[in-house]
């Protein structure tokens, strides 16, 4: 059984985007020992300056974090036991994740869980296929954060909501889900360990798909999926299908998941754009493959029809 009892636990936060980031962040600030993978000019601002906290939850921060690039922290962790991280969060794009193969590899000891929080339902049991040895649970996140510019990480609004479990097969003590839990508490984020993270991962990414595949599709903040007419109708078109793909699958859910994607998305601020439609927007790697053509794939495996999903697709191909 793992067990981690020790309230000193140490952080390792795997791309430190508007996820990552904000995560370090608030975990920072709550006195916790957190070490962030990042790269490039956002890598060298952080270095220089430290990282940089725009929050509507926590106002404005500068904070010294340690900081290195993928291949750095690899093998550091490969020669010192003093580089092991007993939590990895995961917080990258889906298209980048074999790339942290290696450095979960060398960061983790046989204690270690790691925690993926992507868009995307599957990435716990595709990352737990790539590290065989190392305890992998599943998680997702309900926040708005973005990198603001280099170094800068802005968080809006008032939801800040980390959800993590381990699949049924997975080994993990009771105690090391509340240790994470009680440091993320205490950190100001809202963490709730998952009773079912198979629903949960998958409630996420239908909603993640359906509002960044609006938003992207349309070219609109969310805004204009809040108010009745044609872009709300997609929207839900594609809650429709994604939660007839769910239920396909033998996923439980506990609410309708088109009210609750509903719901969610009148919540967001109106100005609010899907990380797909920054990243599309300005001509970055997206993440179209696993909120939109992923999710025909799994709909095509499944035999279920998805006409506003091919309708969608047709323009990002």
């Amino acid at each position: 059984m793992l067990q981690m009892t020790n309230s000193n636990l140490k952080y390792l936060i795997a791309g430190t985007g508007g996820v990552g980031g904000s995560i370090a962040a608030f975990l920072a600030l709550a006195g916790k020992n957190v070490t962030c993978i990042a790269r490039g000019e956002h890598l060298a601002a952080i270095h220089e300056h430290g990282l940089r906290l725009h929050s509507d939850l926590k106002g404005e921060h500068t904070l010294k974090i340690p900081a290195y690039t993928t291949e750095e922290y690899t093998a550091l962790a490969s020669s010192s036991a003093d580089f092991k991280a007993d939590v990895i969060f995961v917080c990258v794009k889906g298209y980048s994740v074999d790339s942290i193969t290696e450095l979960i590899k060398s960061a983790a000891h046989e204690h270690t869980v790691v925690i993926p929080i992507l868009n995307v339902y599957g990435t716990g049991p595709r990352i737990q296929r790539l590290v065989p040895g190392v305890t992998v649970l599943d998680g997702c996140i309900y926040i708005v954060g973005f990198v603001s510019g280099r170094g800068e990480i802005t968080q809006m609004g008032k939801i800040f909501r980390l959800v993590y479990g381990a699949h049924r097969s997975t080994i993990v003590s009771r105690e090391t889900l509340e240790a994470v839990q009680r440091d993320l508490q205490e950190s100001g984020i809202k963490a709730d360990i998952s009773d079912d993270i198979d629903r949960d991962t998958f409630v996420k990414w239908s909603f993640i798909s359906a509002m960044a595949v609006t938003g992207a599709y349309y070219d609109v903040p969310m805004g204009e999926v809040q108010k009745p007419g044609e872009v709300r109708n997609t929207f839900i078109g594609l809650s429709q299908e994604s939660a007839a793909l769910g239920r396909k699958l033998g996923i439980a859910f506990k609410e309708d998941i088109v009210e609750y994607n509903l719901k969610v998305i009148d919540k967001l601020a109106p100005e609010s754009t899907a990380s797909m439609q920054k990243d599309m927007a300005k001509g970055h790697q997206s993440e179209v493959q696993g909120l939109l053509f992923d999710m025909i794939t799994a709909a095509e495996e499944q035999g279920i029809e998805v006409p506003t999903y091919r309708m969608v697709a047709e323009k990002f191909k």
